[in-house]
């Protein structure tokens, strides 16, 4: 299925977007009640995030009409009490909702601090996660072409924060082990509001946005033994972003996901074609452990991928590859290897 560009970017253009921050993991509370964040304050979900590069490390940025108004350099002229980086959103200091109203004033008073998309550098759009979480084999035509069954039960691993890469990111991989590097296009779920023994009903409340990730993968690494992590955790091995597209501008499992590598299509699928969808996901994990505002969550990716070809028709990715990633309304991801 050949999808139209077109349609992947425009979903979000006029929304906001944010940068990020390291964050402690915290102690999972024992008992089986529903737990809920303590703040009063509801969460910004109406604006697409960025992590931005600027003179200060990386910030918060919010994408507008006319490119990526830097918060920190307009709360500092402004001061209107917004938070400047993407630790401080999941931890909701400061006030969420005067994101919004920067964002509407870059027609205006912020216009000064809006950046030109071409000349933003991208970082992780959650560089320093408490948890990384993955779901495997989480579309009927993925499972397909690895010749397995059908899960019943979500089939989770995990990558770390060393992971985590960003839009126009590079991974070296002339200096890794595997001779067997493989892509993986996932929509990517960070969570807002944490929690435990969170309901279907009421899981995609506690979601901040979604954004393009990758689940690359050295694919004999991971089937070297029963465990995938060591296949699945490279460092970079998990970019994510450009933007953070807030939970109320999407459809999150309507949306049509596609990779390519230079240029020519391998996978394209739609959001859709989950087996656990985004709302049992959550319900799953917060089950078995404590949800935190932060975590981010790797969906699954569909069928496409190089070990679902014929033995004799695999061709791994190598350096001077560029793999592109796009998901509808939530953007392109490009990520080089060298």
């Amino acid at each position: 299925m050949e999808i139209n560009r077109r349609r992947f970017v425009g979903g979000a253009a006029t929304a906001a977007l944010a940068g990020c921050g390291s964050m402690q993991v915290a102690q999972a509370p024992a008992g089986a009640a529903a737990t809920r964040s303590t703040t009063n304050q509801p969460m910004e979900r109406r604006v697409t995030y960025a992590t931005i590069g600027t003179d200060a490390g990386w910030g918060l940025g919010v994408r507008a009409a006319n490119g990526v108004l830097d918060v920190a350099a307009a709360e500092r002229a402004l001061r209107l009490g917004a938070p400047t980086t993407m630790e401080a959103v999941v931890r909701q200091d400061g006030d969420l909702a005067a994101l919004a109203r920067l964002a509407a004033m870059t027609g205006g008073d912020a216009a000064r601090f809006v950046v030109p998309e071409s000349a933003v550098r991208f970082g992780p759009v959650m560089p320093g996660p408490p948890k990384i979480m993955c779901i495997g084999l989480n579309y009927r035509a993925h499972v397909a072409e690895a010749n397995q069954q059908i899960p019943t039960t979500p089939i989770f691993f995990n990558k770390f924060t060393s992971s985590m890469n960003s839009h126009n990111g590079v991974i070296r991989l002339s200096t890794e082990a595997t001779k067997a590097f493989d892509y993986e296009a996932e929509m990517v779920v960070v969570i807002g509001r944490g929690g435990r023994n969170i309901s279907e009903a009421d899981a995609l409340d506690h979601v901040l946005g979604y954004a393009v990730g990758q689940d690359f993968s050295a694919r004999d690494v991971q089937m070297a033994t029963s465990q995938w992590m060591m296949g699945k955790a490279g460092d970079g091995w998990g970019p994510v972003g450009p933007w953070l597209v807030g939970a109320e501008l999407v459809d999150a499992q309507n949306l049509d996901i596609e990779c390519r590598v230079n240029g020519e299509v391998r996978q394209s699928s739609n959001t859709s074609r989950m087996i656990f969808n985004v709302r049992q996901q959550i319900a799953f994990l917060s089950r078995h452990l404590t949800l935190q505002a932060g975590d981010v969550i790797f969906t699954g990716t569909p069928e496409g991928v190089i070990a679902g070809y014929p033995k004799d028709k695999q061709v791994w990715l190598k350096a001077g590859d560029r793999v592109t990633t796009t998901i509808q309304g939530l953007g392109v991801q490009e990520i080089r290897l060298v």
